[in-house]
């Protein structure tokens, strides 16, 4: 039986996220949610108003054994722009905002120095805004943001913004795919 891990990742709309990370070999699960925001079970329209404190995240479990976190932290520093505070893109307020949060003080630790070594690197234009801090809470989303761009891959974001991320790490990132994806 592995030794299975998670982290909680923020990278703009949980959307984008998620279709990301489920197509990675030794990802076992990907869970839409919020995190470390002021109200417990918030919805999605309380944290799009931007007043909760969340942020749009996924919560990501996976074996290191086939994954290492260093390798799953490069995926999530390319599939989204670390540099831009509060958004993704068209997706603006915090709730968008790039963020790490962590239940293990060693992941916190390798994030904050690869953080260091992509700014020092100079792999971005700008200074990187992820936020990386401890996980204070987490709620799932509701079920209808579950597999979303699986279930919905016609709809107008998922066909202009989610797909073309998707087929952007297919490429960058081929060696981590899981069979089939």
């Amino acid at each position: 039986m592995p030794h299975l891990q998670s982290i909680t990742l923020a990278g703009g709309c949980f959307w984008c996220t998620e279709a990301v990370f489920t197509r990675l070999r030794g990802v076992t699960e990907v869970v839409s949610g919020y995190a470390n925001g002021q109200l417990d079970h918030p919805s999605y329209e309380q944290v799009c108003s931007g007043k909760t404190g969340h942020a749009e995240v996924v919560r990501v479990t996976f074996d290191p054994d086939q994954l290492p976190l260093a390798d799953l932290l490069s995926v999530f520093f390319a599939t989204h722009d670390p540099t831009q505070l509060n958004r993704q893109g068209n997706d603006v307020g915090t709730q968008y905002r790039s963020g790490i949060y962590y239940t293990d003080p060693e992941h916190g630790a390798l994030a904050r120095t690869m953080i260091e070594a992509l700014g020092r690197d100079k792999v971005y234009a700008g200074p990187i805004v992820t936020e990386v801090q401890p996980l204070t809470s987490f709620w799932p989303a509701e079920d209808y943001h579950g597999e979303y761009f699986a279930r919905n891959p016609a709809q107008g974001y998922c066909t202009y913004v989610v797909a073309p991320k998707v087929e952007k790490m297919r490429k960058a990132f081929a060696s981590y795919l899981k069979p089939g994806a």
